[in-house]
């Protein structure tokens, strides 16, 4: 335990007058801080948000209670509060860290290998397989929630730069990035699909239906990626939404910033982001079991 550490439990008890058992628990959790600190060779004072985003999927990964997770996500914000307002810290690392929602199922995603079937579902060689094929490109790159894709306009996007803006929940906007791939296949879709479906009519969408060139709606969209899952052979009840879940999960599951998937999943909570953790650290329980020749 740090001196610093020390003090805040002295705080905790004298000035707070926190109950015995309460200082303990706090005491025991940021003891197990301490020791993901020392794991990084840091001090336990020096973590950022980053490293305690990575102590708390820790704490998850070892199997504890969301209760008890929570409890540890607590104590270090104020851990950390105590040192900014000791003049120890400039600012808080921990200050909206929060702890995961207990979640009764995890959401469901595809694997890498079934979004590349998905992909090749569609017949490129029409103008309404353009249109599909750029659709899943830009749900699966940029993770939009369904509403969100179905209502962009051409003006949305600027593929040059490779992003697009949307507007979200609560009227709020936010730029999010476009992949070359995606990027490539929509500005295909521009040239030789759209026009091809709008037939000199004029729509503010960018995805149009086949049928007087008005925009495609939730459900409309819905049942052409539910008809390409079948296609393409993907057990998995398909939904937007579970593409949805496949971006995040890739992101993350390559080093992707838990803040940064946040930002482009439009959540207000960080919490609601950290579901994904879950779905790793389900992962690498399923792989331990199954290959760990003591089981």
């Amino acid at each position: 335990m740090s001196r610093l550490v020390d003090a805040y439990l002295s705080h905790l008890a004298v000035d707070r007058r926190l109950s015995p058992n309460t200082v303990e628990s706090y005491a025991r959790d940021l003891n197990l801080l301490g020791r993901f600190a020392a794991g990084r060779d840091a001090a336990i004072e020096t973590l950022d948000r980053r490293s305690l985003e990575a102590a708390v999927r820790q704490l998850m990964g070892e199997g504890r209670s969301p209760k008890s997770v929570a409890r540890a996500v607590a104590c270090f914000r104020g851990f950390y509060g105590f040192l900014v307002v000791a003049g120890h810290l400039p600012n808080n690392p921990a200050d909206d860290l929060r702890a995961p929602r207990a979640w009764q199922t995890l959401p469901k995603f595809l694997s890498v290998e079934e979004v590349d079937q998905l992909l090749e579902a569609p017949d490129v060689s029409e103008p309404r397989g353009l249109r599909d094929r750029a659709l899943i490109e830009v749900l699966y790159a940029t993770g939009l929630r369904v509403s969100e894709l179905v209502n962009l306009k051409p003006q949305d996007l600027n593929l040059e730069s490779g992003y697009l803006t949307t507007t979200g929940k609560g009227r709020k906007q936010r730029l999010v990035p476009l992949g070359e791939e995606a990027a490539s296949w929509v500005a295909r879709y521009l040239k030789e699909g759209r026009p091809a479906l709008l037939k000199k009519r004029a729509s503010p969408r960018l995805f149009v239906n086949a049928r007087g060139g008005t925009g495609l709606t939730r459900v409309g969209f819905w049942k052409i990626l539910t008809a390409y899952g079948r296609q393409a052979g993907i057990g998995t009840s398909l939904s937007p939404h579970v593409l949805r879940h496949s971006f995040a999960t890739h992101l993350l599951d390559r080093g992707a910033d838990l803040r940064a998937i946040q930002m482009m999943l439009g959540h207000a909570d960080l919490s609601t982001t950290q579901i994904y953790t879950h779905i790793l650290d389900a992962r690498l329980r399923a792989v331990y079991d199954k290959f760990h020749p003591r089981n």
